[in-house]
């Protein structure tokens, strides 16, 4: 077993470790999340918070994990005699980004079950991870399925699985702990709110810290088992204040001034449902136990705001996570805080985790100690692009108010990833049909294997009742569900877009597929042409919010180059269907049609649209000519490509629905 990066010694990371230390003292308080760019110590965090937490004391052979003084009365290996039980070290469960369903939650051998009558389990991830740590990297990459699972069972406090109607529960308490980096994509806000906390964290600028991290992983790098011996004090420290805080927890009193303060924050910033509030007195009392304090102060309210709130106050997906730090002391001082509290005399005051630095490191806050320090990434808060040949060009637009767009989908049945756009079979949603198991079976279709045993029965010595079933006679579900796309923008920039003045309605319409994105779970890629040429604004990724950010920045001028941004996309395409052939692309292109540019532009414009028909790529045209006097280009450009056109204004859910009611009146009288 390699040693891991000693707690202590990471540099800075205040945030990020406090909210650790507080589901290790409080495992009530529902786990936190980790949201920042890469190389900031997030996993090594993580991986050290283990080294930390107390011995477990467990049944003996019992795979589950159950406590000897209190075994789960339903577990699966149960029952339990009454017992010492032997002491295990916590442990610290990963789950891979890729794991499937059976691997999350365990398997039933179904073979077994038919044919033998046997109920046998092979427990997963959830049952090892019990009375540990469950660590999920990159959480915001996992297929939404497993999330669902993954944060019922955590919210529960148990594991169910049901298939085919046998039924095992088992008991599955840890501390969740997801990583995720914001450019990837986003969780759902109804995921979001199921972690208790959250944390960003960010490398910091200061040279000297950078120097500090630097030279602690370069010591651990070459020495680790010497590296750790030179932290163990302070590990152990750190460990004893844990089991401490623990002991004190039951005896923290949490009084109605500060019950009052939470549920006035809470309320004034909006928050939906209650969870907010569980957590917010979970976590303040758990920080009153972190100083060693048997009373709920108000500072301990304000620093569990803002570890539990700034996930939950997103009202959309383009909204910066983050608290109003002035509203948020207002708040509290209307409600009864105030100088008045007596100054935390715990160790630690005021709830802040011990540095863990040496004597000669920085004060200040650093990067972590995990990959390389400091590494940005691609993140929205870059330059405006810009494009080659740029002429004319007027300061960016504003977009428009985003709106509910009708539903754009890729025809025909897909494979790919899950998500919510496009017809595919899936291994959630409703069952079409069945077919052979092709390796495991996954998914027992009971009806398609009664009938393949049904005629075998007297061949096989069955006279009476029941049925005899052999492995070939077993059928797999086919089942279809929808799956995410790649949708691919191609925004006309030039200036016939910019002089009508459309394209703040451009940008609103683009916002609004995007956001429109973001809930059917796809990948996104933007392309902006004008003057010469076209550029790949964004390459495809799950971070709709870059790609928002990119659009705002979008300025317009020059000529029209059509060609030259369905070429671009073409060989976008191309590559993303090298590295991903199962996801289906959409190719959304918002223009007025009017190529100009070069020799002959409109018949260029064609050709290259014809490519895209070629290849097979679904294919809308947003038409975004206005004025009295229109040319239809877009149109026709639609049917170059195979595909379909639409106006800003049809691009309207409410508008279409609105065209519906009318048609549906109109038969109505007519009748």
């Amino acid at each position: 077993m390699s040693t891991p990066y000693p707690f202590t010694a990471i540099v800075g990371q205040d945030d990020l470790r406090l909210g650790l230390l507080l589901n290790a003292v409080s495992p009530a308080v529902g786990g936190v999340l980790v949201r920042g760019e890469k190389g900031t110590a997030k996993s090594t965090a993580v991986r050290a918070l283990a080294a930390l937490m107390p011995e477990v004391r467990v049944v003996p052979g019992c795979r589950f994990s159950c406590a000897p003084d209190a075994p789960d009365p339903a577990c699966p290996d149960g029952p339990h005699p009454s017992g010492t039980g032997v002491a295990r070290p916590a442990r610290t469960v990963e789950l891979p980004v890729g794991a499937s369903e059976d691997r999350l939650v365990g398997a039933l051998d179904i073979e077994r079950a038919l044919a033998e009558g046997v109920k046998s389990f092979e427990p997963g991830l959830l049952a090892e991870a019990h009375r540990g740590i469950l660590y999920v990297d990159e959480v915001n990459l996992l297929h939404d399925h497993l999330v669902d699972l993954l944060l019922d069972a955590a919210a529960m406090g148990a594991s169910y699985v049901e298939r085919e109607g046998v039924s095992v529960r088992h008991a599955a308490r840890f501390l969740l702990v997801g990583t995720m980096n914001p450019e990837e994509g986003e969780l759902r806000p109804q995921l979001l709110d199921r972690f208790g906390l959250t944390v960003e964290v960010a490398a910091s600028r200061d040279t000297d810290l950078r120097v500090e991290v630097v030279r602690r992983r370069l010591a651990y790098d070459d020495d680790p088992a010497g590296f750790a011996a030179r932290w163990a004090d302070e590990e152990a420290a750190l460990r004893e204040r844990i089991t401490a805080a623990r002991a004190l927890l039951p005896e923290v009193r949490l009084g109605d001034r500060a019950l009052r303060q939470i549920a006035a924050t809470c309320a004034a910033f909006e928050v939906d449902g209650m969870r907010a509030d569980i957590v917010m007195a979970r976590t303040a009392t758990a920080l009153a136990a972190w100083a060693g304090r048997t009373d709920v102060l108000a500072e301990d309210v304000r620093q569990a705001a803002l570890l539990a709130l700034p996930h939950r106050r997103r009202r959309n997906p383009f909204d910066a996570p983050g608290l109003d730090e002035d509203k948020l002391d207002d708040t509290l001082e209307e409600n009864g805080g105030g100088d008045d509290d007596p100054e935390p005399d715990g160790p630690g005051g005021g709830g802040r985790p011990p540095r863990g630095d040496g004597p000669d490191t920085p004060p200040e806050p650093g990067a972590g100690a995990d990959d390389t320090p400091g590494a940005a990434g691609d993140g929205p808060s870059e330059p405006a692009p810009s494009l080659p040949g740029q002429g004319g060009e007027q300061a960016p637009a504003r977009a428009g108010e985003p709106f509910r767009t009708k539903a754009l989908s890729v025809p025909g049945l897909g494979e790919g990833a899950a998500g919510r756009r496009s017809r595919a079979r899936s291994a959630q949603g409703r069952t079409t049909g069945d077919r052979r198991p092709r390796g495991g079976l996954t998914a027992l279709h009971l009806a398609a294997t009664v009938r393949a045993a049904a005629p075998h029965q007297r061949a096989r010595g069955r006279s009476g009742p029941g049925l005899v079933v052999r492995r070939d006679d077993l059928r797999q579900a086919v089942r279809e569900g929808r799956e995410g796309n790649l949708v691919l923008f191609v925004v006309d920039a030039s200036g016939s877009m910019a002089a009508r003045q459309r394209m703040g309605a451009v940008k609103g319409a683009a916002l609004s597929l995007l956001l429109d994105a973001y809930q059917r779970r796809d990948k996104v890629g933007l392309i902006a042409f004008r003057g010469r040429g076209a550029e790949l604004v964004l390459p495809p990724t799950s971070s709709v919010d870059a790609a928002a950010a990119r659009l705002e920045l979008l300025a317009t001028g020059g000529r029209s180059p059509v060609a030259a941004g369905l070429l671009k996309a073409h060989e976008v395409l191309r590559v993303e269907r090298l590295r991903d052939p199962s996801r289906r692309p959409l190719l959304v292109v918002l223009t007025d049609g009017r190529a100009t540019g070069g020799p002959e532009p409109l018949a260029l414009a064609a050709r290259a649209a014809r490519l895209h028909a070629a290849a097979g790529t679904a294919s809308v045209v947003v038409d975004c000519e206005a004025g009295p006097v229109r040319l239809g280009l877009a149109g026709v450009l639609a049917n170059e490509l195979g595909g379909t056109a639409v106006t800003l204004d049809e691009l309207r859910a409410d508008t279409v629905a609105g065209l519906v009611k009318d048609v549906t009146n109109t038969l109505r009288r007519a009748a």
